[in-house]
């Protein structure tokens, strides 16, 4: 606060009030390519997937047994240039040129340049320009902090010399001076300045090239072969506002719908019951019965057998005592 109000004051108020600009611009872009959709791509539904593997067997026939199968690609032409798209074996889908599947995230992004740790988010075709933006806004803050330490050493030390001025003013802490912990940022930023401008020199190549950090890895137009990139238009003016002022596409993703639990009922219905475990009872009609069992409506009473409905051999005069079954002396002895 020192700081800026002295050289609010020696130079002009504008100082201070450019690098809170600054500051608040860098935090906007930073929380909106962090909570912002990158480009994901839904999964197929099982319908879709089945669909898209019935027309794999259909192109490829049966592969015999022991042989390694033909990769799944299909190919795409891109201005007379022939692109290839790979399956997903994850979202079970034939990902669109450009796009990639992120190992972290779990799904894959349309236009993928990678995944950033310090965002916490995939830099995809969605949030390309903020994440742009906020490397670039970081890159002139360090700058303008670098410089302006710098500048009020200088004047202080002008006036009443630099020694001086490293112990003129009581800082933070009691045994450092304002100066000193000015010169500690000097130095604080001067390294960090070469990390972050580097970074955003890197992305300034490839928004010229209209290229993603994914293809400059992996060397997709660059490597034995030779390829052009189809999706230049050989003027950086052009790539610049292709991919920092183009249309962006809406996001596929349904943030509010509910999520359908259809594996784990389904997975929960393939697994075996234990032998101590009932089924439910189901709901039955009045002349309904499950299966494996007789059920006797409770209006209709069971038959009684009367001696008249018994076989010949069985019936027995009034009076005479029961004839015991020829088993039951057996099975006393």
């Amino acid at each position: 606060a020192r700081r800026c109000r002295y050289l609010a004051v020696q130079l002009s108020p504008a100082i201070p009030v450019f690098a809170a600009v600054l500051f608040l611009f860098a935090m906007a872009t930073l929380l909106r390519t962090s909570f912002s959709d990158p480009g994901v791509i839904p999964r197929a539904l099982p319908d879709e997937a089945a669909f898209i593997e019935m027309e794999i067997e259909a192109t490829n026939g049966t592969v015999p047994q022991g042989q390694r199968p033909p990769p799944r690609i299909k190919n795409f032409q891109i201005n007379n240039q022939i692109v290839k798209l790979k399956y997903c074996y994850t979202c079970k889908i034939f990902r669109p040129p450009r796009a990639s599947h992120c190992s972290i995230c779990d799904n894959c992004v349309e236009r993928f340049d990678h995944h950033c740790p310090w965002v916490g988010n995939c830099v995809g075709k969605r949030n390309y320009r903020y994440f742009y933006l906020f490397i670039l806004s970081l890159s002139l803050l360090t700058i303008y902090i670098f410089t302006f330490n710098i500048v009020y050493v200088a004047l202080k030390s002008l006036k009443i010399g630099f020694l001086n001025t490293l112990k003129e003013t009581p800082g933070t802490y009691p045994s450092m001076s304002l100066a000193v912990l000015t010169v500690l940022e000097v130095l604080i930023c001067f390294f960090t300045l070469w990390s972050v401008v580097g970074l955003t020199g890197f992305h300034t190549f490839l928004v010229a090239l209209n290229q993603t950090t994914n293809e400059d890895i992996k060397g997709s137009w660059t490597g034995k072969n030779r390829v052009q990139n189809p999706y230049s238009h050989g003027n950086i003016v052009k790539n610049c506002c292709e991919v920092l002022c183009g249309p962006l596409p809406p996001s596929v993703l349904d943030r509010r719908g509910i999520l359908q639990q259809e594996e784990s009922t389904a997975q929960e219905g393939s697994c075996p019951r234990g032998p101590g475990t009932q089924e439910p009872p189901a709901t039955q009609g009045p002349g309904q019965a499950q299966e494996g069992h007789s059920v006797l409506s409770p209006q209709v009473p069971a038959p009684s057998v009367s001696d008249t409905e018994m076989p010949e051999e069985k019936q027995r005069t009034p009076g005479e005592p029961p004839v015991p079954p020829p088993d039951a002396g057996r099975a006393e002895h």
